[in-house]
């Protein structure tokens, strides 16, 4: 277990925040500053001024940091009165705003040369300590996160304590560029979006509904072969449900305004399962002896998100929800989550994640239930996560209002971490809803409710594999394995059986039957990121054979094409992630 944030390294990116604002108040004196926090990999600073700050401006701002960072300004912290506060801050609305907010009857300044910013810290000793950063981008913000505020415009940069620690992250950000599954997936045909249609909704294309279809499959022969059961519940249901389960209460601003049917009754589209799950479970009396009872759903559900986050299908309106929820007794919660972390652990690797950072949150100052449930539940998370043997970090109070959790982020090949497995225990809706079972005395007792998913969102699990793979799936994954190319007309009926007895053992195989030359149909199929690539000629017909292409390796030998088929087969069977035809 460690530390949520490493110090010494938020301090760097702290200063070099603040290093950012000094720059921009030496060159535009009229700006006014709002916040400028340490945030993962580097840093930001938001700015109020009338003129938008224009592209060249980022290379006369980095000028003037890297001569702050020559002067070596020491840097100091401050403590004094609210009087004393609100002077130094007079010419700074939105400082003065936060000022008003601090409950404390003292407050802490830093101070570097002539700059200074009510901040708590904390800082390294001087500017000259920053020394690797870089300013990336200017983006707009609205002051704190309410659209209906100053819009602000905000710088932000990356800061790393070596030379070498920039130069890679600088390099894998270019290469995230290529990898962007906003172009990636278009362009090979996986899905697209339709935003004058509708923004925040995917359409799948064949290809992708491919790619689709065999992780759907591979997630409900996973979930059957563990004792899991698969439901299937409605899109959309009466306004009250919604009202009952606290969503309306504790997420209405994250959905959809209900709509109006006959007799002024109104239904809710769904931004959750559980409800549905919950009532399921209602149909009928259950016994102690029953538990644990572990169904799961691939569920389509209906968020509103902002234009301005929306991003490809990693943030998206609707999105197929991997839920499960398992009920179960409270001396089986520990069990439970173990046997989760290892059924997440087993998925992941299987699609070639198999690093992660992992986070227990814990009680926030809003919940509901009993201290004793919190800790109880608290404690079983904490106890699978050492059984387990798996490092993780402890984020105080960031668990839901109903409950501790559990989220893992994988780590792809640009070392990126993405926000996909959660684990919550939840205490709030088997009260709500009355939820009860029959335990050994023969007296009724409320069971305990975990809330699972291990991919998060299909879709944003989808864009996370272009990413991570580059578009070049893995045998097992690519919606075409095998693309067959005939160097002419007469050699087509023999490029058939070829196809035929392909798809015959399950090969997803196509055939370029097209009057290009036989370059442009290896280029064409190299674009798509089709991983193997059979040519056929007179010679391969007289010898029952196929000329194979590896992608991104080229020619890799001549084989017969039950061999091949053989081999594919076997990549496709054991999901190994290279290719070694």
């Amino acid at each position: 277990m460690k530390k949520l944030f490493e110090t010494d390294l938020e301090a760097l990116r702290h200063t070099a925040s603040h290093i950012l604002a000094q720059s921009v108040k030496r060159l535009y004196p009229d700006t006014k500053l709002g916040i400028g926090p340490a945030i993962e990999d580097g840093f930001y600073y938001d700015f109020l001024r009338k003129e938008p700050f224009a592209p060249g401006d980022i290379e006369k701002i980095t000028a003037e940091m890297k001569n702050i960072i020559k002067e070596n300004l020491r840097v100091e912290k401050l403590e004094c009165d609210r009087e004393k506060a609100a002077e130094i801050l007079k010419d700074e609305p939105l400082k003065l705003e936060i000022l008003s907010e601090i409950p404390d009857a003292r407050v802490s300044f830093y101070k570097q040369g002539e700059f200074i910013d009510l901040c708590a810290g904390p800082h390294v000793s001087s500017t000259g300590q920053v020394k690797h950063f870089k300013l990336l981008n200017i983006s707009s913000a609205y002051w704190r996160g309410n659209e209906n505020r100053e819009t602000l415009q905000r710088i932000y940069g990356v800061c790393f304590p070596t030379a070498e620690e920039l130069e890679e992250y600088l390099k894998n950000l270019e290469e995230a560029k290529k990898r962007d599954h906003r172009v990636l997936g278009p362009a090979i045909g996986l899905f697209s979006l339709q935003p004058e249609y509708g923004a925040g909704l995917v359409y799948w294309h064949p290809r992708g509904g491919t790619t689709r279809k065999i992780i759907e499959d591979f997630w409900r022969d996973s979930h059957l072969e563990r004792g899991y059961h698969l439901v299937y519940t409605p899109h959309i249901a009466d306004v009250s449900l919604w009202e009952k389960s606290g969503h309306l209460s504790f997420y209405k601003e994250n959905m959809f305004p209900p709509i109006n049917i006959e007799n002024n009754v109104s239904y809710q589209l769904k931004p959750m399962n559980c409800p549905f799950h919950i009532l399921i479970y209602q149909s009928s009396l259950h016994s102690y002896r029953e538990f644990p009872i572990r169904w799961a759903e691939l569920g389509t559900v209906y968020r509103y998100e902002k234009d301005g986050v929306l991003h490809g299908t990693l943030r998206v309106r609707g999105f197929t929800q991997d839920d499960a929820h398992i009920f179960c007794r409270p001396d089986q919660i520990e069990s439970e989550v173990v046997d989760v972390l290892d059924f997440v652990m087993y998925f992941l690797s299987s699609f070639g994640f198999s690093e992660y950072e992992i986070y227990l949150s814990t009680r926030p100052d809003k919940f509901v239930g009993s201290v004793e449930n919190w800790e109880r539940a608290t404690k079983a998370l904490e106890n699978a996560l050492m059984k387990k043997n798996l490092q993780y970090q402890v984020d105080p109070g960031e668990g839901v209002f109903y409950g501790p959790k559990i989220d893992l982020k994988i780590r792809d090949c640009l070392r990126r971490t993405w926000q996909c497995s959660t684990i919550q225990v939840d205490f709030n809706i088997p009260e709500r809803f009355g939820l009860k079972y029959v335990n050994q005395a023969n007296k009724f007792e409320r069971p305990i409710m975990i809330h699972r998913a291990i991919m998060g969102s299909l879709e944003r699990f989808f864009g996370v594999l272009i990413e991570h793979y580059s578009g070049n799936f893995p045998v097992w994954l690519a919606p075409v394995q095998l693309k067959i190319l005939p160097i002419a007309d007469r050699i087509i009926p023999y490029a058939e059986e070829i196809l035929a007895f392909s798809r015959k053992n399950k090969i997803r195989a196509e055939m370029d039957v097209s009057q290009e030359s036989l370059n442009k149909k290896i280029r064409i199929a190299e674009n798509e990121k089709v991983p193997v690539i059979a040519v056929v000629g007179e010679k391969e017909q007289s010898s029952r054979t196929v000329a194979v292409r590896v992608h991104k390796k080229g020619m890799v030998g001549v084989y017969p094409v039950e061999e091949l088929v053989k081999k594919i087969r076997a990549l496709d069977n054991t999901r190994k992630i290279e290719i070694d035809i």
